[in-house]
């Protein structure tokens, strides 16, 4: 998976596409920060994942507030994650660390593979290593 400076990895940006210039945006490092303080931070609110199939999305709903998201594409049976977003007002409440195990966990009871370009679900899964076998190969 690489280190977690970055090395070769492209983050991507805002919009789940590579920018060119492999930096983190202000919200991707407090998302990455989070993931990486995980045992630390448990979710402050409850929400249920919905895979938004026609969207390319897992949403993260609280009631019947969108709180967060990760956005993917499918190939066959990978599953590449993109882009993990947490809306403001909620970050910091270890939202974005629930979310992707939920993803996570729910990708692998239905059998299928991630791959993996949103650096907080890298670094989720470096900081997870019982995560690592889900990880397709490159």
């Amino acid at each position: 998976m690489g280190d977690s400076t970055g090395g070769s990895f492209e983050y991507p940006d805002e919009a789940g596409y590579p920018d060119g210039t492999g930096t983190l945006t202000e919200s991707q490092r407090q998302l990455v920060a989070e993931v990486r303080a995980a045992d630390r931070v448990q979710p402050g609110i409850n929400f249920f994942v919905v895979d938004n199939e026609d969207a390319h999305r897992f949403e993260a709903v609280s009631g019947d507030t969108l709180v967060g998201q990760i956005t993917y594409r499918r190939t066959g049976d990978v599953v590449t994650l993109v882009h993990t977003s947490v809306f403001p007002e909620f970050q910091g409440q270890g939202v974005a660390t629930a979310l992707v195990r939920q993803v996570l966990d729910s990708l692998r009871s239905d059998g299928l593979k991630v791959g993996v370009e949103c650096p907080v679900v890298k670094t989720f899964v470096e900081t997870h290593p019982e995560y690592e076998e889900l990880v397709a190969a490159d």
